[in-house]
């Protein structure tokens, strides 16, 4: 597999970066405009120790007469800590709020794409994307930002405090200040590039990882674990050598800044020795330098340098944000489906007339056809059944009456009115769904139950248990309904988990019901009563039922057989039953196998 970066270019990142830091520009110029306070709070700091320090040791003055400049040194520090608290509080106040919004612009997406987009990468990589990837980008709104203000001003307001003392001293400064970002860059030059192999090493470790926990029984059972171990182990490697190289360049970019900021202060203090002792008599505009004008400029040194060494350790954060960065891109810049439309005009329990007038679909636009030409039906409070083999177009059709998906041609209209005009939230809240894999959520029964509709009263969730058939199992569990499930149903088996979801789309309780495959993982006896319920919950609302199964088919009023995309036949049960076509064949297979499916 291929790890570079796609792109070596860090200025779409950048742009795209800072425009996320639009909304929380306040909080940032906040954290920043702590620092001049903060640089002149710290240029009394060092005067007051530098007359304090020249009081006792050169003028030999007693300590009452030190005593006031140590109170306002006192106040000094406190203000500059109370200055620093501010500056991280607001810094944090960026990262959490940029954070926040992209996160949910992130799930927003995903859920606006629906499952087409949430199937577009493996979900260990979305959550990758969803979670450690936005949280890598806190450090850049809450310290690299503001800290390139604090480089900026914060050397310029000491060093003018420096040039009236000494030239020659301010000059030094000056002239080795731009030393430290001259290296910060070239250390950061390929820093966003192993960022991002980085992040890529983690999606991979991520999908691969949760993969394996979806397939553990299948890789058991085939006796493949040992080397799916083998995989993520190899995997896991790769991450290990990404962040060892990650921490290698933050650790070597420090360490080079902080070697380059001690010869500059060694240099400024070199000056100062060689002054005092006489050596030096220039730079000081022919005043000879006193004691404390001379430590109070060394003790001004460190900090002249220590906003553009914290730039410099920073710069990994910037780096690590680029990189983080690539995917929540591509993942926010993907196709979603269009949210825009009118609401739904049809009062809530009424149910829908829907017709599919030349309906056709190609995956991804390309050339396979899932639907070719699909004319059907299903009036106000009717039924319709889609018949057909495993591939013929059943789960694709439901795709597009669910809203997730539109046809490539054709249309699908709603009580007149074009499906595709009309807002997705707003038509899903009159449909209610079962698919064939039911999802459940960590929680107990009837919390999943309870996903239909939160704010039914517990008789509503109790008797749509009652007509799915849920109370028939849960009656044997020690807390009935309330009985813990764990994430993806685990805990219950795959027919218990779809009585459940059946039970959640009764309490919606909304006035058509689309069922995929609802009696999958059911015996005949289950199946027999659960399509009972569903017929009876269904009087007055409309039914839409994917099955290749063919049991309770002739409850239905019309039928539809799909065959590689295309309607073949359709019609009532019996006419369709005494007709020799593709149903007809069916029943006849099932009646010579005895088989309910």
């Amino acid at each position: 597999m291929d790890e570079r970066p796609q792109t070596t270019d860090t200025r779409p990142a950048l742009r795209w970066l800072l425009s996320q830091a639009r909304p929380v520009r306040l909080w940032i110029g906040l954290c920043a405009g702590t620092a001049l306070p903060a640089a002149l709070l710290l240029v009394l700091q060092a005067r007051l120790i530098a007359d304090i320090v020249d009081g006792a040791v050169m003028l030999r003055r007693t300590q009452a007469e030190l005593l006031p400049l140590l109170g306002w040194l006192a106040l000094a520090v406190g203000l500059r800590a109370v200055l620093h608290w501010a500056r991280e509080a607001a810094g944090f106040q960026a990262g959490k709020r940029v954070r926040d919004r992209l996160r949910m612009a992130v799930l927003g997406h995903l859920a606006a794409s629906g499952p087409l987009g949430a199937g577009a990468g493996p979900p260990g990589e979305l959550a990758s994307a969803a979670m450690e990837q936005v949280e890598a980008l806190h450090g850049f709104y809450a310290d690299y930002l503001p800290q390139l203000t604090v480089a900026a001003l914060v050397p310029v307001t000491l060093a003018a405090f420096v040039f009236p003392i000494s030239w020659a001293a301010g000059g030094l400064l000056l002239l080795t200040a731009p030393l430290i970002p001259l290296f910060m860059a070239i250390i950061g030059m390929g820093a966003h590039s192993i960022s991002q192999r980085h992040f890529q090493a983690l999606a991979r470790m991520s999908g691969h990882f949760l993969d394996t926990l979806q397939g553990l029984a299948t890789l058991k059972l085939f006796g493949r674990s040992r080397g799916r171990a083998a995989a993520i182990a190899e995997v896991s490697d790769q991450y290990r050598r990404r962040t060892m190289q990650v921490l290698r360049v933050a650790f070597l970019s420090s360490a080079v800044l902080e070697f380059f900021s001690c010869v500059a202060i060694a240099l400024v203090a070199i000056y100062l020795g060689l002054s005092f002792l006489g050596y030096m008599r220039f730079g000081t505009y022919g005043l000879p330098l006193s004691f404390a004008d001379g430590l109070f400029i060394l003790i001004l040194a460190p900090d002249f340098y220590l906003p553009l060494r914290e730039l410099g350790s920073h710069f990994h954060l910037r780096a690590e944000a680029v990189g983080a960065s690539g995917q929540i891109r591509r993942l926010l810049s993907a196709p979603a489906m269009k949210q825009a439309g009118r609401p739904v005009p049809w009062p809530p329990q009424a149910p829908p007339a829907i017709r599919l007038e030349n309906v056709h679909y190609r995956f991804g636009g390309g050339r396979s056809a899932a639907l070719c030409g699909v004319e059907l039906e299903i009036p106000a409070g009717g039924s319709l059944a889609l018949v057909g083999a495993s591939g013929a177009g059943k789960t694709t059709l439901g795709r597009l009456l669910l809203g997730f998906d539109q046809p490539t041609a054709g249309r699908i209209m709603v009580n007149g009115i074009d499906l595709a005009s009309i807002h997705p939230e707003s038509w899903r809240r009159h449909l209610s769904w079962v698919g064939q894999h039911p999802v459940l959520f960590r929680g107990t029964i009837r919390e999943n139950i309870r996903t239909g509709d939160p704010r039914a009263p517990a008789a509503a969730v109790e008797e749509a248990a009652r007509a799915a058939g849920v109370e028939r199992f849960a009656g044997g569990l020690p807390q009935g309904l309330d009985t813990p499930v764990a994430e993806g149903g685990a805990g219950l088996s795959r027919g218990q988990a779809q009585q459940v979801a059946l039970a959640r789309a009764f309490l919606k309780n909304a006035p058509l019901l689309l069922l995929d495959e609802p009696t999958a993982g059911l015996d005949s006896a289950a199946e027999e009563r659960i399509m009972e319920a569903v017929f009876a919950f269904c009087r007055g609302r409309s039914l839409v039922l994917m099955t290749h199964r063919l049991g309770r088919l002739q409850t239905v009023d019309h039928i539809a057989v799909l065959d590689a995309g295309s309607v073949v036949e359709q019609g009532p049960f019996r006419e369709l039953a005494d007709s020799g076509g593709m149903l007809s064949r069916f029943l006849q297979v099932r009646h010579e196998w005895g088989s309910g499916g």
